[in-house]
């Protein structure tokens, strides 16, 4: 299935976000110059999250509670722009690569680009026992993926993407927390749309905490794979 979508393009900004006041507002500032329209979908955050996002001219929607991937299938509703990009409100990606995300779009060359980490290398991910575990099961995914898709995809997890609006409409999303991130790279491929990495590299977040505890999603996102893949 190709893309017949022609520029010019538009790009709206998606920052899933729960209690990052300290990070979303210089996260934004960021953005600003690389998106006609910047979304904060906040999961109900009891710190200033909202109040730092709104100050800073994004819109603010209050997501439904259930994680990450319910509030990304959410925004699309409200996003205005032929092209979404999301990316982590916690600092850790670099929005000065949103660029090399959305130029295989604009180009014509791709429908969803993928920024991978594994190219662009990792801050994060190395040191102690949750980051090694972390990054042997996200390449154990990649490698399913690649194996049964007939691929070669360098990973699957990392949240920083573009995708064009009607093809993120077209994957019919089901997951509610971070399995998202590897159901949209399965279903990409599966219904015949184009798939493109870049490099990015991925930085410790500035403040806060990660929101995923490994011990009680691990099983997601077996199934996940598993559903999508068979």
């Amino acid at each position: 299935m190709m893309n017949t979508n022609p520029g010019p393009h538009t790009v709206s900004i998606v920052v899933p976000a729960l209690n990052e006041g300290a990070t979303i507002g210089d996260v934004l500032a960021k953005c600003r110059k690389y998106g006609q329209q910047i979304i904060v979908m906040d999961g109900h955050s009891t710190d200033n999250t909202r109040e730092v996002a709104e100050a800073a001219g994004a819109t603010v929607v209050l997501d439904n509670g259930k994680g990450k991937g319910a509030a990304m299938r959410e925004a699309v509703r409200h996003v205005t722009s032929d092209i979404i990009v999301f990316i982590d409100a916690d600092g850790s990606h670099d929005a000065d690569d949103i660029p090399r995300l959305t130029a295989p779009i604009i180009s014509g060359d791709a429908d969803h680009v993928s920024g991978s980490r594994l190219i662009g290398g990792s801050s994060e991910l190395h040191g102690g026992f949750d980051e090694f575990f972390r990054l042997a099961g996200s390449a154990f995914i990649t490698a399913c993926i690649n194996y049964r898709l007939g691929v070669t995809i360098s990973e699957s997890q990392n949240g920083f993407r573009a995708i064009l609006t009607d093809v993120m409409k077209q994957l019919d999303l089901k997951e509610n927390i971070t399995t998202i991130e590897q159901e949209m790279i399965i279903k990409t491929i599966r219904k015949g749309f184009r798939l493109a990495e870049v490099p990015a590299h991925e930085y410790k977040r500035v403040a806060g905490y990660s929101k995923i505890r490994l011990k009680s999603v691990w099983f997601r996102y077996g199934y996940c794979l598993l559903k999508n893949l068979l």
